[in-house]
């Protein structure tokens, strides 16, 4: 007999509109804080959208990543990015890095001083190491990117609700919306609560916590659907709540091993990534809370168009005020 793991039993019976306005409130509460924290202590932007001066670095040494940042801890540079580039048409004794040093406040990029002592720090780790380019990004540049940034967020809400609007109704439409901009607030000012790094990979991370939510989201709509038909004479939270209970084990399932794979990286990964990580493990948790709790709740509050008692014309037994003559063979 095989063995099946079953973290949620296959058949469950809890009323997740029990707490209907205590989880409202907790998220209204959850999104305003977010809003004020993104006005108060605003976001701890990296080098891509603050500006600064990237090095890149070569040597017949392999990279050490920790080594380098090692040597550039005690220069007090503030936002560091150390990443080793592979090129196949790099020789055995050519290893590169990139080097990338966030603009101070104030100043557009780093000072040929500081690069200068740079440089010097890094010659501790290999006194042959050369440094064939100095690259820096204004603010100009570092604008740009945050305005982009924005539009790729907003095209993908945009794209998702408009889905949902054809594959099911405005009013599925309007709670998927909600909850994905749910998610992406609260996940940014938990970014500004902690001050963690933003940069493009953690917009690379809201757009999949976009993806990820909506997914799930889909599943509980598409078997809500698939019930409204099945029980028609049943009170629309009644459906939801059997369609949420019916889909919670895949929900569970999923999530729980996606955030295995997500927790050993947030462990083990480094500080290079780490923003990264965390950002999609929170967002998995906030995704899978409003999939269940925000969504559905917009959508029993718009109600869903039920014409169940409309007859249908090509079924004979709702067929009404039809001549018993009608379609009779003449003779």
């Amino acid at each position: 007999m095989a063995f099946r793991l079953k973290l949620i039993p296959e058949q469950t019976n809890f009323d997740f509109f029990r707490w209907q306005m205590l989880t409202f409130g907790i998220s209204v509460v959850m999104v305003l804080a977010s809003v004020v924290l993104l006005f108060v202590n605003g976001l701890n932007f990296g080098i891509d959208f603050r500006g600064g001066t990237t090095i890149r670095t070569e040597s017949a040494q392999p990279v050490d990543v920790a080594a380098y940042r090692d040597a550039l801890s005690g220069l007090e540079l503030g936002d560091v990015a150390i990443t080793e580039v592979f090129d196949p048409g790099f020789g055995a004794d050519q290893n590169v890095a990139m080097v990338r040093i966030s603009a101070q406040d104030g100043t557009e990029a780093v000072t040929p001083d500081t690069i200068a002592t740079v440089e010097t720090a890094l010659r501790g780790i290999d006194p042959a190491m050369t440094f064939p380019s100095v690259e820096s990004v204004g603010p100009k540049v570092s604008g740009e990117l945050v305005q982009t940034a924005i539009y790729a967020v907003l095209a993908s809400l945009v794209a998702i609700s408009i889905y949902i609007w054809l594959r099911f109704e405005w009013q599925f439409a309007i709670g998927a919306i909600v909850s994905l901009f749910h998610d992406v607030v609260i996940t940014m000012g938990v970014f500004a609560l902690f001050q963690i790094r933003f940069d493009l990979t953690t917009i690379a991370a809201l757009l999949t916590i976009v993806g990820y939510s909506i997914n799930d989201t889909v599943v509980v709509f598409d078997r809500l659907r698939e019930n409204l038909v099945k029980y028609k004479t049943r009170a629309l939270r009644e459906v939801m709540n059997l369609s949420v209970n019916e889909t919670l084990s895949r929900t569970v399932m999923t999530s729980g091993t996606t955030l295995v794979a997500l927790i050993a990286l947030l462990v083990l990964g480094g500080d290079v990534i780490r923003g990264f990580v965390f950002a999609i493990t929170f967002g998995i948790f906030i995704g899978t809370y409003s999939s269940v709790y925000v969504a559905k709740n917009f959508v029993l509050w718009l109600g869903v168009t039920r014409n169940w008692d409309k007859p249908d014309p090509k079924d004979p037994k709702t067929r009404k005020n039809v001549s018993p003559f009608e379609g009779a063979e003449e003779v």
